[in-house]
């Protein structure tokens, strides 16, 4: 379980990016995280995982602080999973070395350098693999890789730490409209085998509404919104983004939705032959 008691960050500038937010996460949970460009999202992320230090408030993993005094910042990122918008994978190496990178934290330096992990670790990554539907590329290197293809593998790195939390940024900002519903399906269905809380930083609204639990609208700095999609009407959204014609909008996302189920339907029928 993750809980944010209180979180602000104020730059140098005197700029608050984060006003006193405050929630929990429970275990298994997805939560989408909204706004406009501004609004604090990446650094509330940023702050959860010890890439900056708040300026007031606190952050529980488990019960645990992890935002007091420097302490051990490679013990609390390796318990942080951490799945990336431009997938942040060492191109040159294959996909099962970039899965087994996620082990980082855990194994010497010279067993990382020379690539001599445990053999649990390996056969985790063939697991992970399996689960994220790349089995058959796990000696391929990344750059062969498709958007959809290289975002799977950083789902199997980040699983790959045994994290106690999944912080996710923007992971379908790089893929089409198919690819991305796929992408976000795999998210949530492997966060409730795992009983994993998950935060995860969206731009797509419909999206969001979708495949999350719960959404999280911030506004500069400070929680405008927190509640289940279907609460996310006209009125909530104007108080997140400022006025637009959401109803319009949202017509718009549900015609993509509908033929995207059309065209795969149909692709059904045809490898199925009824066509």
């Amino acid at each position: 379980m993750l809980r944010v008691e209180g979180l602000t960050k104020r730059y140098k500038a005197g700029d608050h990016a984060l006003k006193g937010v405050s929630f929990t996460v429970e275990p298994g949970q997805v939560v989408g995280l909204i706004g406009p460009s501004g609004a604090g999202k990446s650094t509330l992320i940023r702050c959860v995982n010890r890439l900056v230090d708040p300026t007031a408030g606190k952050v529980f993993l488990n019960d645990a602080e992890i935002t007091s005094g420097a302490g051990d910042l490679r013990r609390v990122r390796r318990r942080i999973g951490m799945i990336f918008q431009e997938y942040a994978l060492v191109e040159r190496l294959t996909v099962m070395e970039n899965v087994l990178s996620g082990r980082l934290g855990y194994v010497s330096f010279w067993r990382s350098f020379f690539r001599r992990f445990p053999a649990g670790d390996i056969e985790q990554a063939f697991r992970l693999l399996d689960r994220v539907g790349l089995t058959e590329h796990a000696d391929k290197r990344a750059d062969a890789l498709s958007g959809g293809q290289r975002q799977r593998v950083g789902i199997a790195r980040a699983l790959e730490q045994n994290p106690e939390l999944l912080l996710i940024d923007e992971p379908t900002a790089s893929l089409d409209p198919k690819t991305s519903r796929q992408i976000m399906r795999l998210i949530v269905e492997i966060c409730r085998e795992s009983n994993l809380p998950a935060i995860i930083n969206i731009h797509d609204v419909a999206l969001a509404q979708m495949f999350v639990d719960r959404i999280i609208g911030l506004r500069a700095g400070e929680v405008v919104f927190d509640d289940v999609p279907s609460r996310l009407d006209n009125a909530a959204l104007t108080a997140i983004y400022g006025e637009e014609d959401w109803a319009a909008m949202r017509k718009t996302a549900e015609d993509d939705a509908e033929d995207d189920a059309e065209a795969t339907q149909a692709r059904i029928e045809r490898m199925a032959g009824l066509v």
